[in-house]
């Protein structure tokens, strides 16, 4: 049976994008106080390891970081099919840049046990940076294949994959212990079902802060982030709007003649 972790990163619920905001002095974006929904590509990662515990078994580790409240979305996960949730929550951990939440879930993922595949998502849709599976896989010192829009084999300890490379796909033999991170091409993630909100009730969702895990403060969160925010600036927009009137006729005359006179036409 496979042992398979899937981190996946709260992120800020796209419908309320227009109130969020950056603290000034952190220059990062404060979570204790927004929704959280699960990263869109990590559905496609949880989705991944699901298959392939329906076709060949697998116990499925949910990793996921963030304020208490990312609580619900490792609920969430294992009402999907996961079997244990890992909640990292601390003040130590807030503001992590892409190596600090790196180095954090790689020390979770060492302390938890033995894992034959680590699934991702290839990027978040708030950071977007594609570096976290990669410092994983580096952190670990496993093979890592980024992108990865298919699995062709999945048996045995020797994995074939398809991965998107520039206007195609590479196909890539991997040997396991490995880190994939995945395309939303890979499936389709499935929704929550009655049932699997029952089964959620009754498994573990464990907390666990930075002293639990033993890693240093230095290491973790705003001050292990060797890539910061050195400024932010608010900018107005001044386009000139001119609105126009009359018949249609007449709107369409003077808008050759507005673009004439900026030689456009």
């Amino acid at each position: 049976m496979l042992n398979i972790v899937v981190c996946v990163k709260p992120v800020p619920d796209p419908s309320i994008a227009d109130k969020l905001k950056i603290d000034p002095i952190t220059k990062s974006l404060p979570r204790l106080d927004i929704p959280l929904v699960i990263n869109p590509l990590d559905s496609h990662a949880l989705e991944a390891a699901i298959q392939l515990k329906k076709e060949y078994g697998a116990y499925i580790t949910v990793l996921c970081m963030g304020p208490p409240s990312a609580g619900n979305i490792v609920r969430e996960c294992l009402a999907l099919g996961a079997d244990k949730g890992i909640l990292l929550t601390d003040p130590a951990f807030a503001g992590a840049d892409a190596f600090a939440t790196a180095y954090t879930l790689a020390k979770t993922i060492e302390k938890n046990g033995p894992v034959d595949v680590v699934f991702c998502g290839m990027a978040s849709s708030d950071g977007a940076t594609e570096w976290v599976g990669p410092e994983i896989a580096t952190f670990l010192n496993l093979p890592v294949v980024t992108m990865v829009r298919e699995i062709v084999k999945d048996q045995g300890d020797e994995w074939i994959v398809k991965a998107d490379y520039e206007h195609g796909y590479r196909k890539v033999k991997l040997k396991l212990p490995a880190v994939i991170t995945v395309t939303r091409n890979i499936n389709q993630p499935k929704s929550l079902s009655f049932s699997g909100i029952l089964k959620a009730r009754g498994k573990e969702i464990t907390e666990w802060n930075r002293e639990k895990l033993g890693i240093p403060a230095e290491r973790v969160g705003l001050r292990g982030s060797p890539t910061y925010v050195t400024e932010i600036t608010h900018l107005e927009s001044r386009r000139k709007v001119e609105i126009l009137e009359g018949s249609l006729r007449e709107k369409i005359e003077r808008l050759v003649q507005i673009l004439s006179d900026a030689g456009v036409a």
